[in-house]
């Protein structure tokens, strides 16, 4: 089996701000490789392919981008963007941090870790262009669908 191609993954414990965020990338064509988990355990299980996702690079590959939402349970953002960062196999995958307050302690935090940009949620589609933009991420803004 090819790989499947993932270019977004999002990984956000609140169903009403995961919903918000698919449903914005879905309308912009951005959702078509979006893989959606629900904590910081299944994010690392599936990046490092471990858990119950033992196996899973056979099918698909990493992340173009990482949509991370800082408060979660199990495992919050800080550590998954600890461990992200910290792995020769994923630490360049590009990683925006979702909060719900620009006033967050934690974002210095995650800069300091490594993280590529933070969006305030929920997640508004302009501030997400702007920072893949910032990021130079156009590719991830071209419309994939066939003609």
């Amino acid at each position: 089996m090819g790989h499947n191609s993932v270019n977004v993954l999002l990984v956000e414990d609140n169903p009403d701000d995961a919903e918000l965020a698919m449903r914005s990338l879905k309308k912009h064509h951005l959702a078509n490789n979006l893989v959606h988990l629900k904590d910081g355990e299944e994010a690392l299980d599936f990046l490092f392919a471990t858990g119950k996702f033992d196996g899973i690079r056979d099918n698909y590959n990493l992340p173009s981008i990482i949509l991370l939402d800082i408060q979660m349970p199990k495992i919050n953002g800080i550590e998954v963007l600890q461990k992200i960062k910290s792995d020769e196999r994923t630490k360049k995958i590009p990683v925006v941090i979702l909060t719900s307050s620009n006033q967050h302690p934690d974002i210095h935090a995650c800069y300091e870790l490594g993280a590529n940009s933070y969006i305030v949620k929920p997640l508004n589609f302009d501030r997400f262009i702007e920072a893949i933009r910032n990021l130079g991420f156009y590719w991830l803004l071209l419309d994939q669908d066939p003609v």
